[in-house]
């Protein structure tokens, strides 16, 4: 099974590394008050996907601390109402 999760692995990359490479070229990207950086389509590409992983797991993050927190809380109390 382990070798199998390898080749799907490689077989991913390679396909992600040849969209990468056929997209090389160049695009604008166009800001306010006419600033333009221009930078590989690839690369925005994956700039793209890194802010928005970074989002869902920030997002992820504060509830999941949010839960935690109420589930401590939850916890005090039933330790304090439980019968000795």
């Amino acid at each position: 099974m382990k070798i199998l999760s390898w080749i799907v692995r490689i077989f991913v990359f390679i396909l992600l590394f040849g969209l990468a490479i056929k997209n090389s070229t160049t695009v604008d990207l166009r800001f306010f008050f006419d600033q333009a950086w221009t930078m590989p389509l690839s690369l925005v590409i994956l700039i793209a996907f890194a802010v928005g992983v970074t989002v869902g797991l920030t997002v992820m993050l504060a509830t999941l601390v949010g839960q935690r927190r109420e589930l401590g809380k939850l916890r005090r109390l039933y330790e304090a109402d439980k019968p000795l």
